[in-house]
């Protein structure tokens, strides 16, 4: 086991670095899936994947990161943390249960700090079917004027109108409008995108590999942005099943929330990355969660979103500002302190305990 705060990086280039040198570590080889693009730095780029435990398992948990590239800094922490846990490591060969690390699911937003992937896309809003007509999010359409106005800051007038929306309709119901996913405008906050992107398309040929051949899948995807600082909400992560989340709940604890019922902090979402478990891998038995840690307030989360898209639709953008919205963005999904490490660390080990226990009972 090594210090929590060796397990954390202050960039991608520096987190993909700790993650190959903790899988060489551990003995494992990794599968490196390159991305097309650079990275901020110059850096190369991948969805990286290593496999621990009896590899020929019937029983799989994947722990995914940076789905949301910024949320990266934390993922890929945990991932760092639980690949230099021997006793960990243990539990996983004695109990028969393989465990696939996908580290930087969007390697090019957690580069960046961005959320999104290089094609602007929010992967978690992104598994459709592309051959169908797409959601419609009217509430969003209404709004996205409002959130990328022609300058920023925003200026008086746009600030009041905001304030009137939120206390018209209610902070969910801005949240909600926002968040829920959205098709019809490239640059706006979380667009689901036209086509599958890269990321997606990988994800896809990684779940066929490492499902071939098991009967049961859990899936811990880590997340931050949403809930109390420090705090790791447990959202039901998979299709509206009643059977399913008394699974998860069995396994994690009646405290698992859901998007369906509305008891998450998380809106109803459209496009999820998790579904794609159903098409890639069919004969397996799947129980996921999405692990949400809690950085700052919600409506602050928004207003880094908010100057992010801004930034990335102008043309050019004063270095200065440049500089403190990608600061924002990092501090909206990041808490870099001692305490907030350590609690992230804590709860994703005892998540994947729970996940092992679930995986190995009847």
């Amino acid at each position: 086991m090594i210090p929590v705060e060796k397990a954390f990086s202050g960039s991608y280039a520096q987190a993909r670095s700790g993650f190959l040198a903790a899988a060489e570590a551990a003995g494992l080889s990794v599968d490196h899936h390159a991305h097309p693009l650079k990275g901020s730095q110059g850096e190369a780029l991948a969805m990286d994947v290593a496999l621990d435990g009896p590899q020929a398992a019937e029983r799989l948990l994947i722990v995914s990161s940076a789905c949301h590239g910024v949320e990266g800094y934390c993922g890929s922490g945990v991932q760092i943390s639980a690949l230099h846990d021997e006793r960990w490591r243990e539990r996983l060969h004695s109990a028969g249960v393989a465990v696939a690390y996908i580290h930087a699911l969007n390697p090019h937003g957690f580069s960046f700090d961005r959320r999104v992937t290089h094609e602007g896309v929010d992967l978690n809003r992104n598994f459709q079917d592309f051959s169908r007509p797409l959601p419609v999010n009217a509430a969003y359409r209404d709004l996205h004027p409002l959130l990328l106005p022609d300058a920023w800051p925003p200026s008086p007038d746009n600030l009041a109108a905001t304030e009137l929306y939120i206390k018209t309709h209610g902070m969910l119901a801005w949240q909600a409008a926002i968040t829920r996913g959205q098709h019809e405008f490239p640059q706006g906050l979380f667009f689901g995108g036209t086509a599958a992107t890269w990321s997606n398309q990988t994800l896809r040929q990684v779940l066929r590999r490492l499902g071939a051949g098991r009967r049961r899948i859990a899936w811990i995807d880590l997340h931050t942005g949403l809930g109390p600082a420090g705090v790791g909400e447990k959202i039901f992560a998979d299709r509206d099943d009643p059977l399913s989340l008394k699974r998860t709940r069995a396994w994690w604890g009646e405290e698992v929330t859901s998007i369906y019922d509305g008891s998450s902090t998380s809106a109803l979402l459209t496009g999820l990355m998790w579904m794609s478990v159903y098409q890639e891998c069919p004969q397996v038995e799947y129980t996921g969660i999405a692990l949400e840690y809690g950085t700052v307030p919600v409506d602050q989360v928004l207003q880094a979103l908010r100057a992010d898209h801004w930034m990335h639709g102008q043309p050019q953008v004063d270095p200065v500002l440049a500089r403190q919205i990608r600061q924002q963005m990092r501090d909206a999904f990041y808490i870099d302190t001692p305490q907030w490490r350590q609690a992230i660390v804590d709860q994703a080990a005892r998540a994947m305990h729970q996940a092992v226990e679930g995986l190995t009972g009847a």
